[in-house]
């Protein structure tokens, strides 16, 4: 967050940004890694310049689950007969490359050759040519690094494109619309592969965590301008929109994509781009300890009805109060004395310094949500109370994102603030010292979060 040197005076709840329901996440069933899962042979399925790594046989065997998806899925969601990539598939090791196995056109085609060096580092569609490209190499150190899923839906990343060559790209032009949706087209055939529909890959749910922590690596730098012609958008724009494809479908891939999409992905102020968009620790206790009973106060008549009580916010180091809401926890609140704990020296300061300013705020909304739904005579100490807390934790976060805060403190939200909260929701919220025996993974939890920033009460299951 930054500091700012005017004020304004918005409405404190116009921070609910559009209107509607969110879709749980339902859990995949698919078998286990590839046990069970056939192959599809080289013959069968070519890619010029594969070679005979595991890496090439699991990318074909990606992408040709991507056909039998869009050969049923174009035609009932776009119109049309699916039409497969013309020039087909290109695999490059950057690493030892054999320019003899390409044709003279190298990748692509007549009308745009591509050496296969230039495929170093990168995957990509080229529309001119109608084909797919990658660097094998990259893709490996992507399923070392993230688990193996990310290589295919990095895939089928690319495919969306592929469609978006048939149905159309953005009309306006902006690339973070194109790169967005073919996130969100990606999600789509995740969820397919999740649901033990393909033939030749499969998934398991905790590897939908690896995939969402990858898009970290594919987002664009924090700051960066979101019209930029190259631009796809912070880590919150993409690991969204692959949300919306995993819980709703190509339909929505479809029809939400347009000009007036939401992207938290904004450019640096020359002050932000000295300190990164953080704030020093205690102005962030101080303003979360300000604007949380602020909007709480208004938030909980509409969504519970009733008066708010504010509870007390306290930071401890190393051990906590002997409470029945904390039990040796970094992280919690109790009941027994209406008072949020956050364990300073083990979670509160790692967490500002290795994730950033709105981890810590992340970190603190995350037990004052939970006496919010104490409160409201809602349970604190099990798996819903989690889920519910993370997203009303969403939904007041989105208040900084609209800047429904400039009249009661000096500061509002920087590039990346938000996708410091998902950094924070999947390094610290699958730990037993912040929620102890929850049942939810990393990409449920982010779901739950995304939920209640975008759509609010609603999304959270409240009525407002």
């Amino acid at each position: 967050m930054r500091q700012l040197l005017r004020r304004t005076v918005p409405a404190l709840l116009a921070g609910v940004l559009v209107t509607g329901c969110a879709v749980d996440v339902v859990r995949g069933e698919a078998t286990p890694g590839t046990s069970g899962q056939a192959d599809v042979g080289i013959e069968e399925f070519p890619v010029t310049g594969a070679g005979d790594e595991p890496i090439d046989q699991f990318v074909r065997n990606a992408l040709a689950d991507l056909e039998t998806f869009w050969r049923t899925a174009y035609p009932e969601h776009f119109g049309g007969e699916y039409q497969p990539l013309a020039g087909g598939y290109f695999s490059v090791d950057s690493v030892d490359l054999d320019e003899s196995v390409y044709p003279e056109t190298g990748i692509g085609c007549d009308g745009s050759p591509t050496a296969p060096e230039e495929v170093a580092g990168n995957a990509f569609y080229d529309p001119v040519c109608d084909v797919i490209a990658y660097d094998r190499t990259l893709l490996q150190e992507l399923a070392d690094d993230y688990g193996r899923f990310l290589a295919p839906v990095v895939m089928a990343h690319e495919f969306g494109h592929a469609m978006q060559g048939r149905f159309g790209f953005a009309p306006s032009g902006r690339n973070i619309l194109d790169e967005t949706q073919a996130d969100c087209l990606a999600g789509a055939w995740t969820r397919w592969v999740a649901d033990g529909r393909a033939e030749h890959v499969s998934l398991r749910e905790p590897e939908l965590d690896d995939v969402v922590r990858g898009f970290l690596l594919l987002r664009d730098d924090v700051g960066s301008d979101p019209d930029d012609t190259e631009a796809h958008g912070s880590y919150f724009d993409r690991v969204s929109a692959f949300y919306d494809g995993f819980d709703s479908g190509p339909a929505t891939c479809r029809d939400e994509f347009g000009d007036d999409r939401l992207f938290t992905a904004a450019a640096f102020t020359p002050t932000d781009q000295l300190n990164r968009g953080n704030a020093p620790f205690d102005d962030i206790v101080d303003w979360v300890g300000t604007t949380l009973p602020a909007f709480w106060a208004e938030a909980f008549p509409q969504a519970f009805g009733g008066e708010f009580e504010p509870p007390a916010l306290e930071g401890f180091d190393g051990e906590g109060p002997d409470c029945a809401g904390l039990d040796g926890r970094d992280l919690g609140y109790c009941a027994d004395d209406a008072t949020v704990y956050v364990d300073e020296t083990d979670l509160a300061v790692p967490a500002y310094d290795e994730v950033g300013d709105f981890a810590l705020t992340t970190a603190l909304s995350l037990p004052y949500a939970l006496a919010v739904r104490d409160q409201a005579g809602l349970s604190v100490d099990d798996d819903e109370a989690t889920r519910s807390a993370v997203c009303l934790t969403g939904w007041y976060e989105a208040q900084w994102y609209a800047d429904s805060f400039a009249d009661l403190v000096q500061a509002q939200i920087s590039p990346g603030d938000v996708d410091e909260a998902v950094q924070f929701l999947l390094q610290y919220g699958v730990d037993d010292r912040v929620f102890p025996a929850v049942d939810a993974s990393g990409f449920e939890l982010v779901g739950e979060f995304r939920s209640g920033f975008l759509y609010g009460a609603e999304g959270c299951g409240f009525g407002r």
